[in-house]
């Protein structure tokens, strides 16, 4: 499903390079779960930011589903995203204008999908995350727990070929924290594809691999079933 190979990115400034990305390459197949763990400044979420055709790399090649991402214009790597990516993010990034029931249906207004086909998904996955009770709410009326549920509801409602999570359990406590993480479980159990960055050993815990960066690169990979390391030489 996504395949990575030599991919750098560099920053530039007048008096500064700063490699982001250093050649990493990574493969992530179809179903399954797959964290990124780092250190601040170690590239983890430079690069979910590519995966996600958020940010552009310097050099090496991206396929996503067979297709090269490297070198698409925005408005391609735009319908590529709204056609394949659901992202979760730290601060849930809900529009607190909006009502529930309308934050978790603004992606399908963005692709076209007719009123009456809204409402109908829109309230399948309100139903599948707990949160029907809570459509007409607006965000600053639910607890953390709850808002990340509607972003998660957000993310889905496009039924996305992956989803990607950064830090989704960043700002919610242990309790609310462990309802997402076991949410994102029962996503995968179900085929979700997911790419999570994480400073959490715990959350890292539900995915099947670990992938262990610093200043860039890529030091090893977990199998987190069988508890083996793999070093990157």
């Amino acid at each position: 499903m996504i395949q990575i190979q030599n991919l750098s990115k560099v920053f530039q400034t007048e008096e500064v390079e700063t490699k982001a990305l250093n050649e990493v390459s990574i493969t992530i197949n179809q179903g399954e779960f797959v964290t990124i763990m780092g250190s601040s400044g170690s590239g983890k979420s430079t690069l979910l930011n590519i995966v996600g055709l958020l940010d552009s790399a310097s050099s090496g090649n991206y396929q996503l589903l067979n297709q090269e991402m490297i070198g698409l214009k925005e408005q391609e790597k735009a319908k590529v995203r709204k056609q394949n990516i659901g992202f979760v993010f730290q601060n849930f990034n809900l529009i607190d204008e909006l009502s529930v029931y309308d934050n978790i249906e603004l992606p399908l207004i963005y692709n076209d999908i007719p009123a009456s086909e809204r409402k109908k998904k829109v309230e399948k996955i309100a139903e599948r995350l707990g949160i029907s009770h809570r459509l007409k709410h607006y965000p600053q009326q639910l607890s953390g727990g709850q808002q990340q549920r509607v972003a998660v509801a957000r993310a889905l409602i496009n039924e996305p070929k992956i989803i990607l999570a950064d830090e989704p359990t960043g700002n919610l406590d242990s309790k609310n924290g462990n309802e997402v993480m076991e949410l994102l479980t029962d996503l995968h159990a179900q085929g979700a594809t997911i790419l999570m960055v994480t400073h959490s050993e715990y959350d890292a815990s539900f995915s099947q691999k670990t992938i262990f960066m610093k200043d860039g690169v890529i030091l090893s990979e977990k199998n987190n079933s069988k508890n083996v390391d793999v070093f990157i030489s």
